[in-house]
Order: structure tokens, then C-alpha cells, then sequence
């Protein structure tokens, strides 16, 4: 790391060049590339995706996903009306010529009680797509709203639902993160008091992100990579490239500061600060990667596009960054603001060290209180449930909305979820055989409409060749409801099983909310892998950089407990609806199921950096003073203010997508923002003073066995851990010791 800083600091103008022709060469490129995101979504091996692979193979035109046009007329008139009849129905034929649509299932033409309300006043037509809502090209979407929107008016109200119409919609309401950047320039002014050393790593930033989202642009030909990976990539890039840029150049104010030359602290700063990036971001990397033990198709994608963000912030932070750093010299504290600018080097004077020392006298009470609200926090993580928030939770603002409004308000909330059922008919070819098939499955739907939740059941709908059936059930609760989701069960091991007895006829429950059921408990499961291969892998690392067993045993813990703070958080206000309304949440629901995950893989990842940042400090005082306790508030308060105003930028960019209308958005920033204002607080700078105290030396105890059968990994620029180099020590004492007591033998026998 030292030869590559100073390479970078001397080639200074051939890594800048370098760096801007790549951003120039790979935009330019993903400008001109045709790739498109990923839009298959596939749950191998689930129940869901047997019965939506059955209805491509044998039943094409039900294979598709659905939307509905929902119109609702003011009294007197009623939906039935020749005027408003006629004006749905042209609206009808001319959507049913649209791009990718297969039929419509018209109001009109079905018996009343399905699709029209009892008072004929609100009703719905279902329009069939051959292809996956994300399939659907928007200019489809953008063109039924013009049709409703000509239809609308005075005396009728004309809403499109369904998920075809809620993928475009919530993808058109994603949020930039402008605002967050915003932020992030004021809280780096505030922290460094220089515009200089602030736009620096807005600079590393701008490189970072463009360069990676221009990669994951070229990618899209190659790989599937899911839509909503622009939205992760520049949450996590963000935060991470101006975090450790920011490491980075305080750590080379304070070699300036200290009287070093611009190239040795430019050195330094990359040897020591620059050592700690790559190894941090490793672990983000590496947390990020482990989402691939999902095995779901769409996660792998975003495994990797994220990680190549990540990976890239590295890169620019510790070559990038030298480089530009050799062209600011002592100019890095010009055109500061008064009363802002600070000594670096000055630590001892500042009030975290005295901070530090508080706890370090008092750390029973630190961790006391450090441990009652992370877990006080924790609580409602207990009781998360998984699943998929319904259109319901969609903003009023969206026609998703008011359509799923109306037809709750006509016919209950589960006719916003229907489940559809395939069925394998063996008697195809045989008229006696076919009429079983057919009478088995009139049974079955007779023996689904008695279920308590189920609202209706409409007649068994057979293909052309009579091999496949399907059977669309309408629960009475809402898709997002639990109890839709034990119906699902219920269905598929109790009622279907019984109702099949002694005939050959196989049936799948399958349908959109049948299919995100599946997703929710296959992630769930899979989750305590995922966490445990990140978790050990992370521990092993840290072990191995800080010779110890328990500093990465106590960093694995902390962070665990700060992120189940986070999902407590998460929980209390999307789940139970606690605040909901100071962040623009209508209603409660469901955790999205993935969302734990990625949550994880994040949060796992930046709680790292801290860690590492704040121990690999600690331990270079260590090495340099063998004095724990001093160690401790030394590192604590030379890297307290970075930490702060890394947290507060953080914070401030996942703050941010907190404003937009996207609900999964929401859920992410607020999951991000917490957690890492919980870490940078509760953990940083309480938990981890009070118990490196009351573990004192036993911090750094690594057995000799294990020291010796680990690789080297410095971080602090250092090329031998501690205890190899009190194994060296105690060798030339040893030896010292010898040649001494061989000296003394030698006189005494010259004296005798």
C-alpha cells in the first residue's frame, strides 16, 4: 500500500487521465448499449412457479399477469347504463388492441355478482397480458391511462390496479438521491471547515458511482440484473464512497497538521487509512455476496452489480484519490470557513477523548445502558412477518390505489389477490375421461367456495385441448393479509389433497400473491444460512487482522444486535404503524420479504467499517504503547469526529429516499438511516470503550498456535502482528540471556 500511494502521489497526472477516460469511455458505451433489466422473476422449485410454468407451456393466454380497469358511477346512474356501457366498452376494444394484451375479461359478460357491486355501482374488467407485468412495455401502461383518462369524468371514475399498472407506477416513483448528496456536501464542509477538502470526496464519489453505474449499464447484456439494482447501487455507493474518501483525507489533514510533507501524508494516509478501505470494503463485498446463498435468480444479480460498486469505490479511494491529493498539496485548507477549521492532531483536546476516558471509568454503566436499548430496540424484530405489501399501501396519489380502494369498498379486499389454481387433467383425448377430469374439478371448486375465507370461486376454465384447467379463487382477505397466506397452506395440504382423493388430476396453487407467499418462505428460510456464512466469514477476517479472539467475536455480536435494532425499527413503524404517518405510510403491513436480506448484507457490511476504522486505530496505538485503556480513548477520539460526520452522511442519503412515495423505498431508508445511527452511537461510542475496558489486554489474546497457523494481514501498515513480534522479542532476550550465562561459565573456569 505504501509503494501504491506514492506511486499514485508521483504519477499523479497519468491516474487522474487514467480514471477520466474511463469514466468517458464506459459512459459513452452504456449510453449506446441496447441492454435492458432483468425482468423474469422465477422461484425455483416453489409450488408458485410450477403452476405459472404449467400455464406457459399448456395455457398461454392465463400465463401472463393481469390489471384491472375499475370504474365507479355517482347516483343515480349505474355502471350497467347504455351511456356508461358504451363508453367502458369502447375503452375496452381498444385496449384489447394494445401490444401484448390477450383478452379482457368484461364485467358485461360475466355473471353480475363477480365483477359488479350489489348496488351496480362500481365494477371491474381483468385485462390479460400474454407476457410478466415487468414485460409490459410502459408506452402499454402510459396508453390505458390516456383511454381512462378519456373515459373519466363528471358522472364516472376510471382507475387502473393490478401489478402491471403498480410495477410502472412504483418504478416512476422511485426517489433520487440529490438530496442526500446535498446533505452530504454540508455535513463534509461542517466536519472538514474547507471547501477543498470537502469536494474531495464528492469528486471520489462522482468517479465511483458514474463509473459503476456505466459497468452495470455494459452488464445488462451479459447477466440479468434486476431494475431496482440503480436504486441499491447508488444508496450503498454513495454512503461508501464518500465514507472512506472522507477516512482517507482526515487521516492526511492530520499528517499535515503533525508537520508532515504533503507526499509522506499522502503515503501514510494510504498505508494506515488506505489498508483499512480495502479491508472494510472487503467485508462489504463480502456480505453483499452472500446473498448468492439465496439461490434466488433476481438476488444474484444484485449480489454482483452492488458488489462491483463497492469495488470500485475502493479502487478510487485509494488511487484516485493520492492522486488528486498530490495536486492539492497544503492547499487542501484553503477557502475554509472561520471558526470551522481544525487541528487534526490535537485529540487529546477534544471532548470524545474526554468522552472515552468517562466511560472507561465507568464501564459497567456504559455497557449497561448500551445493552438495555439495543435490545429494548430489538423487541419488535421478534415479531416480523414476511410477506409482500398489497397495492393497499400505495399512495392515494396512485391510480393503484383508488382502484384497489374501490374494489374493497364493492366487494372486499381479497378480490384485489385472486389465487389461481392450475390443474393437470390426464383424461385429454377421452370424452368419458375428460367429463371425470371436468366433475373432479366442479367438486374441488364446490369444496373451495365453503372455506371460510374464500369470497368466490369462478366456474373451471379448460384450455383448448382439455390436458389443463384453471380455477380462480377470490379470498376474503386482502393479498397482504396473514390470513390469505394460511388459506394458501390450507389449500395445498389440506383441502386440495382431500378433495383429489383417489383421482389422478394434479393441481397448483399459483398467482401473483400466491407467488410472493413462496418468496417469503423460501428467503425466510434460507436467511440463518446466509447470515451465518457473512457473520463467520467476517469473523475469520477480523481475527486475522487483529490477531484476536474476542475483538472480532465482540465486533460480530455488536453489529448483529445493532442491525436486529434496525429490523425492531423497521418493524415498529411499517408492521405496527408506530409514526407511520411522519413518513407518508397510510397503512401498515407486511415487511417485504427480501428486505431483511438485503438489509443485512448492507448494514452488516458498513457496520464493519466503523469497526474496522475505530479498532484499527486502537490497535495502532496498541502496538505503539502496549497501554489498553489509553489505546482505547486514543483511538476513540481520533477518529470520532470522522465516524460522526460518515454516520451523519450516511444517514443524511438514506434519509433521503425516506421522501419519496416508493413504500419498499421508505422501508429501505429507513432501515439504513437507523441502523447506522444506532452503530455509530450506541455501539461506537458506548459499548465499545466500556468493554474493551472491561476486557483490557484479554482484547488482543490470541492463542500462539493459532497466531502462527494464520496469515499476516496488517492494516496499520504494519508488516508482523504484536505477538510475532513479541515472539521476536522474547528471542533475543532468550539469546541475550544465553551468551550472557556462557560468558560467566567461561570466566569462572579461567578462574579456576
Amino acid at each position: 500500500m505504501e509503494r501504491l500511494g506514492r506511486w499514485c502521489y508521483n504519477k499523479r497526472r497519468i491516474v487522474v487521465f487514467a480514471w477520466v477516460l474511463c469514466l468517458a469511455v464506459t459512459g459513452t458505451l452504456a449510453i449506446t448499449s441496447n441492454g435492458e433489466f432483468a425482468t423474469n422473476f422465477r422461484l425455483p422449485g416453489s409450488e408458485s412457479q410450477r403452476a405459472l410454468d404449467l400455464l406457459t407451456e399448456r395455457f398461454p393466454d392465463f400465463a401472463g399477469s393481469t390489471a384491472d380497469i375499475t370504474f365507479a358511477t355517482k347516483s343515480p346512474q349505474k355502471v350497467d347504463d347504455p351511456g356508461i356501457r358504451a363508453r367502458m366498452e369502447r375503452m375496452f376494444a381498444e385496449v384489447e388492441k394494445l401490444p401484448h394484451v390477450s383478452g379482457i375479461r368484461s364485467p358485461y359478460l360475466l355473471p353480475p355478482e363477480f365483477a359488479t357491486s350489489s348496488d351496480a355501482t362500481i365494477a371491474f374488467a381483468v385485462v390479460q397480458f400474454d407476457v410478466q407485468g415487468p414485460d409490459v412495455p410502459k408506452s402499454t401502461v402510459d396508453t390505458m391511462k390516456e383511454l381512462a383518462a378519456e373515459a373519466d369524468g363528471d358522472d364516472l371514475q376510471v382507475e387502473l390496479g393490478g401489478v402491471v399498472v403498480q410495477f410502472i407506477e412504483q418504478a416512476s416513483s422511485a426517489k433520487d438521491s440529490g438530496s442526500g448528496l446535498i446533505l452530504a456536501a454540508a455535513i463534509l464542509l461542517l466536519t472538514f471547515g474547507s471547501v477543498v477538502a470537502m469536494g474531495l470526496p464528492l469528486m471520489t464519489a462522482l468517479f465511483a458511482l458514474g463509473t459503476g453505474m456505466a459497468l452495470i449499464t455494459l452488464a445488462l447484456a451479459v447477466m440479468d440484473i434486476p431494475f431496482m439494482v440503480t436504486e441499491m447501487a447508488s444508496m450503498i455507493g454513495i454512503g461508501v464512497v464518500i465514507d472512506y474518501a472522507l477516512f482517507i483525507v482526515t487521516r492526511y489533514r492530520q499528517g499535515l497538521h503533525a508537520g508532515l510533507s504533503p507526499e509522506e501524508a499522502t503515503v501514510t494516509s494510504i498505508n494506515t487509512s488506505g489498508r483499512a478501505v480495502v479491508f472494510a470494503g472487503t467485508i462489504v463485498i463480502i456480505s453483499l455476496l452472500g446473498m448468492l446463498l439465496m439461490g434466488l435468480p433476481f438476488v444474484r444479480g444484485l449480489a454482483m452489480a452492488t458488489a462491483v460498486v463497492v469495488l470500485l469505490t475502493i479502487l478510487t479511494s485509494i488511487t484516485l484519490l493520492p492522486a488528486v491529493l498530490g495536486f492539492v498539496g497544503e492547499s487542501i485548507d484553503r477557502l475554509h470557513i472561520p471558526g470551522l477549521r481544525s487541528d487534526e492532531s490535537a485529540h487529546r483536546e477534544t471532548r470524545w477523548f474526554r468522552w472515552s476516558r468517562f466511560i472507561q471509568h465507568h464501564p459497567w454503566l456504559g455497557a449497561a445502558v448500551g445493552l438495555t436499548i439495543l435490545l429494548t430496540l430489538s423487541i419488535p424484530s421478534l415479531s416480523i412477518r414476511l410477506g409482500s405489501a398489497d397495492a393497499g399501501n400505495d399512495p392515494k396519489s396512485m391510480t393503484t390505489r383508488r382502484s384497489y380502494d374501490l374494489i374493497d369498498k364493492a366487494f372486499g379486499p381479497g378480490r384485489n389477490g385472486p389465487l389461481l389454481l392450475t390443474a393437470v387433467l390426464p383424461g385429454a383425448g377421452d370424452a368419458t375421461d375428460e367429463a371425470a377430469d371436468m366433475k373432479v374439478m366442479s367438486g374441488l371448486a364446490k369444496t373451495i367456495a365453503a372455506e371460510p375465507n374464500v369470497g368466490s370461486v369462478l366456474p373451471v376454465i379448460p384450455n383448448e385441448t382439455r390436458d389443463t384447467a384453471i380455477l380462480i379463487v377470490y379470498p376474503k382477505t386482502s393479498p397482504q393479509d396473514e390470513k390469505t397466506e394460511v388459506l394458501i397452506k390450507r389449500l395445498r395440504h389440506e383441502v386440495i389433497p382431500a378433495a383429489l382423493e383417489g383421482s389422478d388430476v394434479e393441481v397448483h396453487v399459483g398467482g401473483v400473491t400466491a407467488l410472493f407467499a413462496d418468496m417469503a418462505d423460501q428467503l425466510g428460510r434460507r436467511l440463518p444460512l446466509f447470515i451465518g456464512a457473512v457473520m463467520a466469514l467476517s469473523f475469520i477476517l477480523l481475527m486475522i487482522v487483529f490477531r484476536s479472539l474476542l475483538v472480532p467475536l465482540k465486533a460480530a455480536v455488536m453489529n448483529l444486535l445493532s442491525i436486529s435494532a434496525a429490523y425492531g425499527v423497521v418493524v415498529a413503524v411499517f408492521q405496527w404503524g408506530w409514526g407511520k404517518d411522519l413518513i407518508g405510510i397510510d397503512r401498515v403491513g407486511p415487511i417485504e420479504s427480501f428486505a431483511p436480506m438485503m438489509m443485512f448484507a448492507v448494514l452488516f457490511g458498513l457496520s464493519m467499517d466503523y469497526e474496522v476504522f475505530l479498532l484499527s486505530r486502537v490497535r495502532e496505538e496498541w502496538l505503539r504503547t502496549n497501554d489498553n485503556a489509553v489505546s482505547v480513548a486514543d483511538g476513540l477520539a481520533t477518529t470520532a469526529k470522522v465516524i460522526t460526520a460518515a454516520a451523519a452522511i450516511m444517514i443524511s442519503v438514506f434519509a433521503s429516499f425516506v421522501l419519496g412515495d416508493n413504500r419498499l423505498i421508505k422501508l429501505f431508508g429507513l432501515g439504513l438511516a437507523s441502523a447506522i445511527f444506532i452503530d455509530a452511537t450506541i455501539v461506537r461510542m458506548l459499548l465499545v470503550p466500556a468493554t474493551m475496558e472491561l476486557l483490557g489486554p484479554a482484547n488482543w489474546w490470541l492463542p500462539k498456535w493459532l497466531d502462527r497457523a494464520l496469515p499476516v494481514l496488517s492494516i496499520e501498515g504494519e508488516d508482523q502482528p504484536l505477538t510475532s513480534v513479541l515472539d521476536e522479542i522474547d528471542a533475543e532476550l532468550e539469546d541475550e540471556i544465553n551468551l550472557a550465562m556462557e560468558e560467566e561459565a567461561q570466566e569462572a573456569r579461567s578462574h579456576r
